[in-house]
């Protein structure tokens, strides 16, 4: 029997979660740390324990996100709902909960929704339940056949209660979630349609102090800041790291070698691997709570009219990196693109690396990023020519209403992402 140790809900969850069964679909938008997942697998429990249906979709914009979200989610989610009734294993080849409920045993497989064929891994099922955390993130397009959103819904087409349950933090005003569904539904959507915006200011279990905090670590008036503080929908536009003047160092912070006293207290590097594309490497120093970017290695085949190879460019590694090995006589950290794996096994090959996976989260990891240059967390050599070019003309596509960064010349800018996001520079907001 699940005991969980719930925080006073505030009225406007109340009303939410009550109304939730009334309707057929029901949409949370709003900050972090909200409350609005947690509503949503009350909600779904509610419905799993008295609903005729067998099977049921989870989804997020991977399987691990939605299995985080929505299964666990920080202790409120569905195998703590069914505690004790519930269990994880295969149903089909897909992940699911596998609940016992007062109306028998159901099922919710849990799906990533986020890439272009995600939509296969739902095929052949009808489901009763849609639970979908991060909707904004998974992937839709005008064909029905290959849209995850719509195919999701065609599932459901056979249900006896079809029951949607959305949440999303904002996003941009003129993402197609909102014109093709979210808003369009408001006034079009038939069967019983519930939308709520929530604020960090409307989940009582998170005190002053606790809101203060989580909001120190954005940089105000930022578009995080604006969206996942103040649950704003609202455009990138422009340069992505508009402060990057700010993150200069000066040239006195270089290694120090000749046997003169370690400078810093760890060193490593960052590389986002490319063949076709540039190779960008990027040599770092930590002194006194300070990442110093003073090092780089740039390498683009077209450009230059040759291909190297990953020996060769281990060997160029080997050579930005000889200062290191001599002064401070240890392994140096490697943070590399998480696909490069023939890459990662010629570094492995070399008993002077230690090499680890980047966190290819994009869209936080530039959140972070933004944070650790405007707090000076992380200081850049203002010699390191590649990486000024780049950062000066690193700008946001906002392609059909969804924001990305310009896809020309930025892999100083992903070596850098790597760094602070995998070292956790900037704290967890969660």
């Amino acid at each position: 029997m699940q005991t969980i140790d719930w925080k006073p809900f505030s009225q406007k969850h109340k009303a939410y979660i009550k109304n939730a069964l009334n309707n057929k679909m029901n949409v949370a938008e709003g900050a972090i740390r909200s409350g609005k997942t947690i509503d949503h697998c009350i909600i779904a429990s509610m419905y799993l324990e008295t609903c005729t249906d067998k099977i049921h979709l989870a989804s997020g914009s991977t399987i691990g996100n939605a299995k985080l979200n929505i299964g666990a989610c920080n202790g409120y989610g569905l195998e703590n709902l069914f505690k004790g009734r519930c269990r994880w294993g295969q149903y089909k080849g897909n992940e699911a909960l596998i609940i016992q409920t007062k109306t028998g045993e159901k099922i919710v497989i849990f799906a990533g929704g986020g890439k272009a064929d995600s939509y296969k891994k739902i095929l052949g099922n009808s489901y009763g339940l849609w639970i979908a955390t991060e909707i904004n993130e998974h992937y839709d397009c005008e064909d029905s056949r290959s849209s995850f959103i719509k195919v999701a819904f065609g599932r459901q087409v056979a249900s006896n209660q079809p029951l949607v349950l959305w949440d999303l933090n904002p996003s941009s005003p003129a993402d197609p979630i909102y014109e093709n569904y979210i808003d369009l539904y408001k006034d079009q959507y038939k069967g019983g349609y519930q939308y709520q915006h929530f604020t960090m200011a409307d989940n009582l279990s998170i005190t002053k102090e606790r809101q203060e905090e989580i909001a120190s670590q954005y940089v105000e008036g930022s578009i995080w800041y604006r969206r996942d503080i103040l649950g704003e929908r609202c455009i990138a536009e422009g340069l992505i790291y508009p402060m990057y003047e700010e993150a200069k160092g000066t040239p006195d912070f270089k290694v120090k070698t000749n046997g003169e006293k370690d400078f810093y207290t760890e060193i490593g590097l960052s590389i986002d691997y490319g063949t076709q594309n540039a190779f960008a490497a990027i040599l770092w120093g930590k002194y006194d709570g300070v990442w110093y970017a003073y090092k780089n290695y740039y390498y683009s085949g077209r450009k230059e009219g040759r291909q190297k190879t990953d020996e060769d460019y281990a060997d160029d590694l080997d050579l930005l990196t000889d200062d290191i090995v001599l002064q401070y006589g240890q392994k140096i950290e490697v943070i590399i693109d998480p696909s490069a794996a023939s890459m990662k096994a010629t570094l492995r090959r070399r008993s002077r690396y230690k090499v680890r996976d980047a966190d290819n989260d994009v869209e936080d990891g530039i959140r972070e990023t933004a944070t650790a240059l405007q707090k000076g967390l992380v200081k850049i050599d203002p010699n390191l020519e590649y990486f000024w070019k780049e950062i000066a003309g690193y700008v946001w596509d906002n392609d059909e209403g969804r924001e990305r960064p310009i896809k020309i010349d930025d892999h100083d800018m992903d070596a850098l992402r790597y760094w602070v996001k995998t070292k956790r520079i900037v704290k967890r907001r969660h």
